[in-house]
């Protein structure tokens, strides 16, 4: 087709072999601008999220732009070297500065298209995912500038051996100063696939700490406790620690609430009255209902457990406060006794105590050893 082409331009005057090239790479390029919107359009309509557009929105710019510098190129290059008379080092560099300029419009569209692909995935999501964003931006945008660097420097004919040998040893000098750093973006990366949180759950480290994430960064995770006071911990350590995560799979937590009754207690009676108190108790919920469980026999006391759920686990304190305090009242009213250790002291009277000094002589303590 090339080759046909051509032989159609061989016929032609040079003048009107030039504008044919740029005037018929320019209406093509036209052709695809216009049609495209159209096609851009109807496509996007029939599939689902901004995913589309995005990638669609972003490529035809490019797509019609490339087509233009196209035609410009094969006017300088072989297919119009007949056509107007030029130097050939001078078109040589003419051809150079077009794909340069086409490497350029390229890198600018890929760079666009990760910022509005990674705004379009985390538009409808958590905050924690959209603070992660940044991430995964500065590494794509890094990537590219890095790649399209050295494009450039392979097209214009420079020897990059030298560089990359160059960043190897800078590479490892700055993977040594900021070991630290580079272990926390790899582990905010990691947390962010694993899905190990969001923004708004409530976690407990390995520490003992519980409390609610409200940020990630790229550096740290912060984390609200109960007295209202941040934590801020590196997301290096808490991508190899232990990270309970209370609101995951669902949201709802099961409440374990220890009593110990007197030997004796009637069990129904006592099962009665705990699952009433939970019935009563406003943050239960009724589904999954509430259960009692004796767990073991203690040596002043039945051990029983009262397991329940409440929505949140924000409302775990509460929840648990508001049992206790309506067991206590509930065991009164039943007559449900709650033990507790108690010890008997015997003191010595006076006349024992003058009775074991009248010889004289003191005692000597049980067991000791005779000399």
């Amino acid at each position: 087709m090339v080759a046909g082409i051509e032989g159609a331009l061989a016929g032609l005057p040079p003048w009107a072999a030039l504008l044919v090239v740029v005037g018929g790479s320019l209406a093509v390029a036209r052709l695809v601008q216009v049609g495209g919107d159209r096609v851009v359009k109807r496509v996007t309509k029939r599939i689902e999220g901004d995913v589309d557009d995005a990638v669609l929105g972003t490529l035809h710019p490019a797509l019609y732009v490339t087509i233009a510098l196209t035609g410009l190129y094969y006017a300088l290059g072989p297919l119009s070297l007949s056509v107007v008379a030029v130097p050939a080092e001078v078109t040589t560099n003419l051809e150079r500065t077009v794909l340069s300029a086409v490497v350029f419009v390229w890198a600018f569209t890929l760079v666009r298209l990760g910022r509005r692909v990674s705004t379009a995935l985390t538009a409808d999501r958590e905050k924690a995912e959209g603070s992660v964003v940044p991430i995964f931006q500065n590494v794509w945008t890094a990537a590219l500038i890095g790649l399209t660097a050295f494009a450039l420097l392979r097209l214009w004919n420079y020897d990059v051996t030298p560089l990359l040998a160059s960043a190897g040893i800078i590479g490892i000098v700055v993977g040594f100063a900021a070991r630290d750093t580079i272990a926390n973006l790899f582990g905010s990366i990691a947390l962010f696939f694993d899905g190990t949180y969001k923004v708004g759950d409530w976690i407990v480290l390995e520490s003992g700490d519980r409390g609610r994430v409200e940020d990630i960064s790229i550096r740290s995770t912060v984390i609200r406790t109960r007295d209202d006071v941040l934590v801020t911990v590196p997301n290096s350590i808490l991508n190899s620690a232990k990270v309970v995560n209370e609101s995951t799979p669902r949201r709802k937590r099961r409440i374990r609430v220890p009593v110990g009754v007197a030997y004796g207690t009637d069990y129904d009676l006592l099962e009665e009255t705990l699952l009433g108190v939970a019935a009563a108790t406003k943050p239960v919920l009724d589904a999954p209902s509430a259960r009692v469980r004796m767990r073991s026999f203690g040596d002043s006391a039945i051990e029983v457990e009262l397991l329940c759920w409440v929505p949140d686990p924000v409302l775990r304190g509460r929840a648990t406060h508001d049992l206790n305090v309506g067991i206590y009242r509930a065991f009164a009213e039943a007559g449900i006794t709650v033990p507790f250790p108690q010890r008997e002291v015997r003191l010595l009277g006076e006349g024992a105590a003058t009775a074991a000094g009248a010889d004289g002589a003191v005692p000597e303590a049980a067991g000791a050893d005779d000399d």
